[in-house]
């Protein structure tokens, strides 16, 4: 597996990028990059406790699907990115491989049908799936109104938290906004988590970096008292070789889907709803049978939850 700095610099180039007009390419925000005078109105944030466990569940066991019809389903062709580690990858004999990759074999075992994987640069997957040269995009792609405009999704398979980071010493697992009052928390300059942070703790004393590398680096030599940002990302640098072991999490995750998104999804064809249907059977089950949790452990032994 592949990790930082090379994990945390092509995903924060994927979700700092806001443009929809400039191509489908980068339509696909994981995390929306925007200015802090621009955000709604939400409530002060509720601290939550820590996870109970360290995978994500976003499916409701009360809702449990039913087995769609598949009758009229002989495969299901995914396609997905050829350079997005850990997620989706080639490795050194070109084949595809990651997160995404191993995920969309369990769909298919779990399915009983035939699948194939292709992989595209990141810039072609909507016109390719538009055009039906593949059912399903599984891809790290962000669910929200703009990517809506142009496909359907499935439930969110996972979502990509806030989380703030800090020296071990100083490590708690409840953090208060009070407890912020008057320290430097390292963030990216112009970023949803920025915007988030200037408007909610008002208290702390944002300092801005050009790169999230900046802003880690800042918290492992000491210049500040915490990072806050994406925790996915903070997650592979605190397991990795770059920290040397210094950091741990404080508090949270954080959630709100107005700064931070609605959440990672498998997309499909506009009102292609027997792949979508049957793919949301497919990753609930997956859910409840534990196969999905093995899984997400075997990427992230670092929960970013």
């Amino acid at each position: 597996m592949r990790v930082l700095p090379i994990f945390s610099t092509r995903y924060h180039q994927k979700v700092c990028r806001a443009s929809f007009a400039s191509v489908l390419a980068w339509l696909l925000l994981a995390v929306p990059s925007t200015r802090a005078d621009a955000q709604p109105h939400v409530a002060p944030p509720k601290e939550m406790a820590p996870a109970p466990s360290p995978y994500p569940g976003f499916w409701d066991p009360k809702r449990r699907p039913e087995r769609p019809d598949m009758s009229r389903l002989s495969q299901i062709r995914f396609m997905t990115e050829t350079d997005y580690p850990p997620f989706n990858y080639a490795n050194q004999d070109g084949h595809p491989v990651g997160f995404n990759v191993d995920l969309a074999r369990l769909i298919c075992d779990e399915l009983k049908i035939t699948c194939t994987i292709q992989m595209r640069r990141f810039d072609t997957l909507v016109p390719a799936l538009n055009e039906n040269r593949g059912d399903a995009v599984i891809a790290s792609l962000a669910v929200n109104g703009e990517t809506r405009k142009v496909m359907d999704f499935t439930d969110p398979y996972y979502r990509v938290p806030a989380r703030f980071a800090t020296l071990k010493a100083t490590a708690t697992p409840v953090l208060k906004p009070e407890q912020l009052e008057g320290k430097k928390i390292a963030v990216v300059g112009g970023s949803a988590h920025e915007a988030y942070l200037k408007t909610l703790f008002t208290e702390a004393q944002p300092v801005a970096y050009l790169t999230a590398d900046a802003a880690r680096d800042a918290l492992r030599r000491g210049e500040v008292d915490y990072a806050f940002g994406d925790g996915i990302a903070l997650s592979f640098w605190i397991n990795g070789t770059d920290s040397e072991g210094c950091c741990a999490f404080a508090g949270g995750p954080f959630f709100e889907s107005k700064y931070f998104g609605e959440g990672v999804g498998i997309a499909v064809k506009k009102g292609n709803d027997t792949v979508r249907q049957a793919l949301n059977y497919a990753l609930f089950r997956l859910w409840e049978k534990g196969r999905f949790t093995d899984l997400w452990l075997r990427y992230f032994p670092v929960s970013p939850f």
